[in-house]
């Protein structure tokens, strides 16, 4: 497309009162602190080397995140050429006794359901990351253990089924946890968790809202998670959590000694227990870069986590042309007051796509442009088929930024349902039109 447009002339938010004008436009500039790295210091944090890495979630709570609120992240990378849509599914109450049917499997129905929106590859029930009503956050990732490897070619529940299941049933991240992990027990965790069938792996999780924080990993059955109250924490393709956790499923260490993956001497260690492999190089990337922009007092805000989400040295951030791109990315921001604003890209490579925001809202609308029709969708295409020029891609970042601060106006404000009803869908609209 011919970029002949003027800054001023284009509205990707239309939702203040207020002209766009009011609000000031100023370049992204960090904290100031290095965010890419040339070298990452070994962690013990271990994974096999001959597993794919994909995948990045991070959290930042207070002191660290601004106006006191929570700020999720997560790069969602996976297989060549997989679509990931953003759709969003309203609540609703269920018959007793009904069944839903996830990715493998039908499981029993809840009485009732919280309204979603969820960036998910369009093949699957499941879902890479999502938000619901409640202000609840989830993202998962692959991990790679050393239970029962083989019955991960049982078609069971996947992570990514139990991402949408935790968000759909879960009023707050610590009853989030408990809906995935009973979930986790009764009817297990398997299956291909790609559209060729040849990736298979356990999950960790980032289960949030306006509060605190989880960090829940599995290994087949066995579980354990950790609070979050304060700072920042990441996950990547590795089971990170040590000899320090708040919850566990039953009887975890006599099951692990019993089972022969601890000898029942000193600290018990859920990663050091489970883990199969090498040291993880992204996770270590991860919280260097945490580390680097995090560490302040309450500066941490959205801009932050989308220039990590965009980082490539670190490898973040993962071009079309990598064997498992960025697919699609997520950033929240969860206020302890009035809304909370989820952003969605719905496209490849964070650096090249916009971030596009969704508050929750009643009659919420979403675009067609970004829900898949016959394995893909239209934002997808276009944006694959663009010329990504330096001008057009500084062109969205200036619309990006714009909407950023008055999303932040409404965070700060509130705004009428009616201002927002409309918000996702037209910021999906303005992208595509730039690209048709």
């Amino acid at each position: 497309m011919e970029i002949a447009v003027a800054i001023g002339q284009v509205h990707m938010c239309p939702v203040l009162r207020s002209p766009l004008s009011h609000f000031p436009v100023r370049p992204y500039q960090s904290s100031g602190k290095q965010l890419s790295m040339r070298r990452f210091a070994s962690l013990s944090v271990k994974m096999p080397s001959h597993y794919p890495t994909s995948c990045d979630t991070f959290v930042v709570l207070a002191p660290a995140a601004a106006k006191d609120r929570v700020v999720f992240g997560k790069n969602s990378d996976r297989p060549q050429g997989e679509v990931q849509e953003v759709q969003y599914f309203p609540g609703a109450t269920h018959e007793a006794g009904s069944k839903v049917k996830c990715t493998y499997i039908e499981i029993d129905q809840a009485e009732s359901t919280y309204a979603v929106v969820l960036s998910k590859p369009v093949w699957m029930w499941g879902a890479e990351m999502g938000s619901n009503e409640n202000g609840v956050v989830i993202g998962n990732e692959a991990v790679f253990t050393k239970v029962n490897p083989g019955g991960l070619k049982e078609k069971k529940l996947i992570g990514m089924d139990l991402v949408r299941l935790g968000l759909e049933r879960g009023k707050s991240a610590r009853e989030a946890v408990d809906v995935i992990t009973t979930l986790l027990e009764k009817y297990g965790q398997g299956g291909p968790c790609s559209q060729a069938g040849d990736l298979f792996y356990h999950n960790s999780f980032i289960i949030c809202d306006n509060q605190e924080a989880f960090v829940l990993e599995t290994a087949d059955a066995f579980w354990a998670a950790q609070k979050i109250s304060s700072g920042y924490r990441n996950i990547s393709n590795a089971l990170t959590i040590e000899t320090n956790f708040d919850l566990s499923s039953e009887d975890l260490k006599a099951k692990a000694q019993a089972a022969g993956f601890w000898d029942g001497t000193g600290d018990f260690s859920f990663a050091s227990a489970f883990s199969d492999g090498d040291a993880c190089p992204r996770y270590a990337a991860g919280k260097k870069l945490l580390e680097a922009n995090a560490s302040g007092e309450g500066n941490f805000g959205v801009n932050d986590m989308v220039s990590i989400l965009r980082d490539k040295e670190s490898e973040i951030c993962r071009g079309v042309d990598a064997k498992h791109p960025t697919q699609g990315s997520q950033v929240s921001v969860l206020s302890k007051n009035g809304h909370s604003c989820h952003w969605f890209t719905g496209t490849p490579d964070p650096s090249m796509s916009v971030f596009k925001p969704f508050i929750f809202t009643e009659g919420v609308q979403n675009s067609k442009h970004i829900v898949a029709a016959d394995g893909s969708t239209t934002l997808y295409n276009f944006h694959q088929k663009a010329n990504h020029s330096a001008e057009l891609n500084s062109l969205l970042r200036d619309l990006e930024q714009r909407c950023i601060s008055e999303i932040d106006q409404i965070l700060d404000c509130g705004a009428k349902p009616e201002e927002l009803r409309e918000l996702f869908k037209d910021a999906c609209e303005t992208e595509y039109k730039f690209y048709k």
